[in-house]
């Protein structure tokens, strides 16, 4: 059979124990087999178990005949497929056979035969067989792979052609009475538990030099290897190292390499990886892959060459992943930085030259590929040295460029854009490792340049259809994006040469201008990608101005309007998941980094009321946010300014930035579980601040440069940053406390001393831990330490029940209030109805209300002076002979003013002059008229009323 032959039919599966045959049955023999059952295909039952005895027989003459007789007979009886009960007898007479080949090679034909039948569906006369025979059927197809060790060619193929048949189960051709075929997965599952892969495996040692039987052994595999169960059996049978050693192998019809490379797939896919590429980290797996790789990417022209070489760079890909592989010793590192640079730069190396990528879909994936594993291969640090002579930072630097008009791409639109932002992203990963070849190409000006590009409003149209290009379709989004990841990965390292140089070029101006332009172009479709570019933008903007106050200065306001812009957003907005978490984590991070130690930019904040949004966002009580905003605040209560604004500032219902922050402390000891009673006073005055995760852990000695318990303490809440924000706001006068608070802040006052105590505390445990013995004055001094901070802790508890009480006699105060302002109403209501029904009395009773009128009368005279004064004149209020108790109006009988001085009642209208007055005469004229002042009107209107009432 010729190679190619081979090649066109093959695949396959599993192996793993040893034949364990149940005891035979005994089939009864029926003599005579009619025409009808025979058209019907009924089996014609055959004695196994004699058969089994003609072969362990010894001796005579015509025995081998009759073996391959009875062999033959019962190939021609099981012709239709082999029933599940028979199937251990009929495969320990194949077993029989194999040994015979040996020294009788006619055996051949007839275990040939009955392997041809395994290929057909199993038969079962229950539906409970396959359960009741899945032992000896597991047993029976593992021993397929046993009979592999036999050296004959086309028995082994056939042995490969049965596995693949498990896979393309074919009906019988004859419907047999009384019997249904297995289903379909049966013979896989069987396979399976029989081991059949792994023996399949180990028959590949065999095959070193027969290629069209390792052919079909590889297509067995191939099939078997779709299974976990039967991947995990080939990878303990050192599948993967043993295929791949192999790959080059002299094969002209490529079907080795095409199937090798689908059976390591499927191990990496269904297996354990890590076991997987373990297998694979070795010189010769490495160097087989290389040459393959190298042949292919030199020689391969058809669509399937360039497919398989792109597969054997995953697989590539996968192993370096390992840091143990021996990729350079290999010379394979050398070999993939040459073909992903080759296109940009120019290289002498012969394996290059004339060499040119097309612009398919296959080559465009290579140089993708091509692009992630320089990525994977420079976390290795002797790979630098290899990256800087392949001069892949200019390679990658050639892609980090406007797109030129009317320039002859070799690539689409759409692939340039792809392979651009791949090549940028490339150069987040690789430029830090080599932060000289960076400079050299003056990176920071290729950068900054692309970014001047990426936000001006040249008309541009990205497709954007890329993993690398989502949320930038339509818009330079994308570009913007990663080019700003590669500054952000620069400008992180720290290094003042890069720096330096980015605050020269302008970097801060122009990224602050960009922060504008981003918020001038918000939609929807791109919000996402928006905070981002934002968030990464305020992330270099810290790190350009961390550790430089010149950069602080060139910040100034332009950027302190940006983080004010961003502090502004929205808290709901918040919860929505699309970045404005890391938006605000940037935002506090560039306050931190770009304002403060900054007077004029910290000046700027606190006019524009940047106190005031920190304290909003601190009252949103986000426990992610609080330790980085009580941190800001803490240094910016060192600017004399700040204390004003922040007891200037009110939250909801009132609230004082004093009392928030008490409440955040009684906050933070509920859940550090510190013991506190129901008023919030100490428990323990020994342990004031104990917290429950310090009760549980119990003091170790530890060496002098590690911090202890109570000293991480400090760093691990938030107790310290509220300690030292009210004691720069001075802790007398703070505005809004209620009772409980001011209980509170008794302890926070006092929390430098507490913990100073505590920490005194553990060095005197520690000290008795050793067994050390310290000498007479310093063990005095240690108890003294301890004592006074235990008497703070008493004198703390003292004040606490001090407010306790007083505000527990104000309330009772505050009470007696309510209820005394309650009796008055009660009493002002009582009156109301009283005067009521006396009211109702005077006006349904006439006797009644002539009595209140005496009364009244009697009242009335009784107020009224005994002795009247000499030339008194006396003006009556009341009227004579009104039987009214309600008190008359303001009637008043004026006797003393002459007539002639009023001109009777009309005296101020025309009529007057017409008629003649009631009392008095005519109007007359006088020669000289009385002019009264609206003041002395008043007045003496006034002093009018009071002398009737006083009357």
């Amino acid at each position: 059979m010729s190679t190619a032959e081979a090649a066109e039919t093959a695949e396959a599966r599993e192996p793993s124990s040893r034949i364990k045959f149940s005891s035979p049955r005994q089939i009864p023999i029926v003599g005579v087999v009619t025409e009808d059952e025979e058209v019907q295909g009924a089996f014609k039952s055959m004695d196994l178990n004699r058969v089994i005895r003609l072969f362990e027989e010894t001796g005579k003459d015509d025995l081998e005949e009759r073996q391959l007789k009875s062999v033959k007979k019962l190939v021609q009886c099981y012709q239709n497929g082999f029933p599940l009960r028979d199937l251990a007898q009929i495969f320990k007479i194949l077993n029989l056979c194999a040994e015979k080949i040996k020294t009788q090679p006619h055996f051949i034909e007839p275990a040939y035969n009955i392997i041809k039948l395994c290929g057909l569906p199993f038969l079962k006369k229950k539906a409970s067989d396959e359960i009741t025979y899945a032992e000896d059927t597991a047993n029976s197809v593992g021993l397929l792979g046993d009979l592999m060790k036999i050296q004959n060619s086309e028995l082994r193929i056939q042995i490969c052609k049965c596995i693949i048949d498990f896979y393309h189960a074919e009906p019988p051709k004859k419907h047999i009475t009384g019997y249904q075929q297995a289903s379909s997965s049966y013979k896989i599952k069987m396979a399976e538990v029989g081991g059949l892969a792994k023996t399949m495996i180990q028959s590949l040692e065999l095959l070193e030099n027969q290629l069209v039987e390792k052919l079909w052994v590889l297509k067995a595999l191939q099939h078997l290897s779709t299974s976990e169960v039967n991947c995990t059996l080939m990878v303990k049978a050192q599948a993967a190292s043993g295929i791949c050693a192999h790959l080059n192998d002299p094969d002209p019809s490529g079907q080795l390499l095409f199937r090798s490379s689908e059976i390591l797939w499927n191990l990496l896919e269904k297996s354990s990886k890590e076991e997987v590429i373990q297998q694979l980290s070795n010189l010769k797996c490495l160097l087989a892959l290389k040459e393959v790789f190298k042949n292919l990417f030199i020689r391969g022209v058809s669509h399937y060459d360039r497919q398989l070489r792109n597969d054997i760079l995953v697989i590539t890909t996968i192993i370096s992943q390992n840091p143990g592989a021996p990729m350079i010793e290999s010379g394979f590192t050398r070999d993939l930085i040459l073909f992903a640079t080759f296109n940009e730069v120019k290289s002498q190396n012969p394996l290059v030259k004339g060499l040119k990528l097309s612009n398919s879909y296959e080559d465009f994936e290579l140089k993708k590929l091509l692009f992630n594993i320089i990525v994977i291969l420079c976390k290795d640090l002797s790979t630098i040295q290899l990256l800087i002579d392949g001069k892949v930072i200019l390679a990658l630097f050639t892609y980090v460029k406007r797109p030129e008009k009317h320039k002859i791409l070799e690539w689409s639109a759409a692939q340039y854009e792809e392979l651009q932002l791949h090549a940028i992203a490339t150069l987040s990963s690789v430029a830090p490792f080599l932060i000289d070849e960076y400079m050299f190409y003056n990176g920071n000006a290729q950068v900054l340049e692309f970014l001047a590009w990426c936000d001006n409003e040249d008309s541009f149209f990205s497709h954007g259809n890329s993993f690398h290009g989502a949320g930038g379709r339509g818009n330079k989004f994308a570009q913007m994006r990663y080019s700003l990841r590669l500054l952000r990965a620069m400008v992180y390292l720290e290094n003042d040469t890069i720096n330096k140089d980015l605050c020269e070029k302008g970097a801060i101006q122009q990224l602050i201008g960009i922060f504008k332009n981003t918020i001038s172009k918000y939609n929807d479709k791109e919000e996402a990608i928006l905070l981002e570019i934002q968030s990464d933008i305020l992330l270099i903007l810290s790190g350009l101005c961390e550790h430089h106050t010149p950069g602080k200065e060139i910040f100034g306001t332009g950027g302190v309007d940006i983080i004010l812009h961003v502090m502004k957003t929205d808290p709901k907005k918040l919860q929505s998941g699309l970045g404005y978490n890391v938006l605000l984590y940037s935002t506090l991070d560039s306050i931190w980094c770009c304002i403060l130690g900054c007077y004029p930019s910290e000046d700027y904040f606190l006019e524009k009321e940047g106190i005031f949004l920190l304290l909003d966002l601190l009252a949103l009580n986000q426990k992610k946010f609080c330790n980085l905003i009580l941190g800001i605040m803490v240094e910016f209560c060192d600017n004399p300014k700040t204390a004003a604004h922040v007891n200037a500032w009110r939250g909801k219902k009132d609230q004082t930035a004093a009392s928030l922050l008490i409440k955040l402390w009684r906050k933070e000891e509920k859940e550090l579980g510190v013991k506190r009673d129901k008023y919030g006073k100490i428990v323990d005055t020994k342990k004031p601040l104990f917290t429950s995760f310090q009760e549980e852990q119990k003091i170790i000695p530890l060496p002098a440069n590690c911090p202890t318990i109570a000293v991480m303490d400090v760093a691990e809440n938030i107790r310290a940053k509220i300690y030292a924000v009210l004691g720069k706001l001075d802790f007398e006068n703070l505005p809004g406390l209620s009772a409980e608070d001011f209980v509170t802040l008794c302890i926070i006052h006092r929390y430098l001393d507490f913990k100073i105590g505590e920490i005194w505390n553990e060095i005197y445990e520690e000290i008795k831990l050793e067994k050390l013995r310290p000498v007479t004055t310093d063990k005095k001094i240690l108890e003294s330490i301890t004592a006074a901070s235990e008497n703070i802790g008493k004198m703390v508890v003292s004040l606490q029940s001090e407010m306790i009480e007083s505000q527990a006699r104000q309330d009772v105060q505050n009470e007696q209030k309510v209820y005394t302002k309650i009796q008055a109403t009660h009493k002002q209501r009582e009156l109301a109805n009283k005067s009521w029904g006396n009211f109702l009395a005077r006006t349904s009773n006439a006797k009644t209300l002539k009595k209140a009128k005496r009364l009244q009368e009697k009242a009335i005279e009784s107020s009224r002076y005994g002795e009247r004064p000499p030339n008194a004149i006396f003006h009556r209020t009341d009227i004579k002979g009104l039987n009214a108790t309600v008190p008359s109006g303001g009637v008043v009988t004026v006797e003393s003013t002459p007539a002639r001085l009023v001109g009777g009642p009309l005296a101020d209208t025309d009529i007057a002059l017409k008629k003649l007055p009631i009392r008095g005469g005519a109007l007359q004229k006088l020669s000289a008229l009385w002019k009264i002042t609206g003041s002395e009107l008043s007045y003496k209107s006034s002093a009018y009323t009071q002398s009737c009432e006083t009357d």
